[in-house]
């Protein structure tokens, strides 16, 4: 199963996302979380810290990757549910990492949907921040149509798609059992 989570920054969605990463992964099941941030200040390595905390003694492997996907690909199994936190992150990292990169929200989704086919489970978090109506400059609203872009794609092709909303999952396809 392939899940979407969308919902706006502080909405619930990673521990959402935890919970049910966990119920696929089930007793005997490897749960793995895939962290993508790349801290760039002391508010990024607060958020690093209550993430890990939040985690602590829930099992998870993590796997803290925010760039090379295709090579840590490998360290996934067939029977795994990953939890990959976020989309957003992924592609400030791509797209700002090293000069700007206009075109990575399409290296993003490749890799992205070729990740997801390869454990049983994988749940993608994904901040909305492309739905408040306001313009910015061009490379804000460069990056906000690529992370729309990935979510569309990952909306059309993937089994559910959830949003949260203060804390509350709001199915817009499928459902989680």
């Amino acid at each position: 199963m392939r899940i979407l989570l969308l919902g706006g920054s502080k909405s619930g969605k990673s521990m959402l996302a935890q919970r049910w990463t966990k119920k696929l992964a089930g007793e005997q099941g490897t749960a793995v979380y895939w962290a993508t941030m790349s801290p760039q200040d002391e508010e990024d390595l607060a958020r690093i810290r209550r993430h890990r905390e939040e985690r602590a003694g829930w099992g998870f492997q993590t796997i803290e990757c925010g760039g090379a996907i295709p090579e840590k690909a490998g360290a996934l199994s067939a029977d795994s549910a990953v939890l990959f936190d976020s989309a957003t992150a992924l592609l400030a990292n791509r797209m700002f990492g090293e000069g700007f990169q206009p075109d990575a929200a399409e290296q993003v989704w490749t890799e992205l949907a070729e990740l997801s086919s390869v454990p049983a489970h994988f749940v993608l978090v994904c901040d909305e921040i492309f739905r408040d109506g306001f313009v910015f400059d061009e490379w804000t609203e460069t990056y906000r149509r690529g992370l729309a872009q990935i979510c569309r794609q990952a909306a059309q092709e993937f089994d559910v798609v959830c949003e949260v909303v203060c804390g509350v999952p709001v199915f817009r396809k499928g459902a989680m059992s």
